[in-house]
């Protein structure tokens, strides 16, 4: 029980984008169509599970060696390296995916919301299997919120918006509301 509370308080509750406005820049970029979300969000899903599953014992053995001041470099190298790794495939497997995704793949090295996840699972004092479930509902939360917003813009291309608004600004508003509309759930799992 107590794991699916982390993983729905992680998933709705706690969401990376819309709650701590982490990632917010693949957030706004990549989420012109459905596709490209689905693309985006399902290497944020391998590379922050995959992440954490590394860090965690990376960090323990910092830990255990009075070497905790490293953590931020071991995470942000570890992280680095599984998405070079994830670039290798996609660039050969799914070109389209790896093409589409333009300049957006890089910065899923850089993307806080990875390295938040990773560091946020330790200083919340979790266990293994409760920081993968955490990463689970993390990274499916950031899909979730580049899916919606994807499904909106759909919508904000055929509806009149005022000149000062089109664009990026726009895309503030409507982050911003779901953002409103996800505190709601905040009732939902202590």
């Amino acid at each position: 029980m107590e794991l699916i509370a982390i993983f729905l308080k992680s998933f709705l509750i706690d969401n990376i984008v819309l709650m701590s406005f982490l990632a917010l820049c693949p957030f706004i970029g990549m989420s012109n169509d459905e596709n490209t979300a689905v693309g985006m969000g399902g290497a944020v899903i391998f590379v922050t599970v995959i992440a954490t599953a590394v860090t965690y014992p990376v960090f323990q053995f910092l830990k255990a060696n009075n070497m905790v001041f490293l953590q931020t470099l071991a995470f942000i190298l570890v992280i680095a390296s599984l998405v070079q790794l994830l670039e290798f495939f996609l660039k050969k497997s799914i070109p389209a995916l790896y093409n589409s995704m333009g300049i957006y793949f890089a910065l899923i090295t850089t993307n806080c919301a990875i390295l938040g996840c990773t560091l946020n699972a330790i200083s919340k004092g979790y266990n293994y299997p409760q920081a993968i479930v955490y990463s689970i509902g993390l990274s499916l939360g950031f899909m979730l919120a580049l899916l919606l917003l994807a499904g909106i813009r759909k919508r904000i291309r055929t509806s009149p918006i005022p000149a000062f608004l089109k664009g990026t600004p726009v895309l503030f508003v409507v982050a911003s509301l779901m953002s409103m509309a996800f505190m709601g759930f905040g009732g939902l799992v202590k």
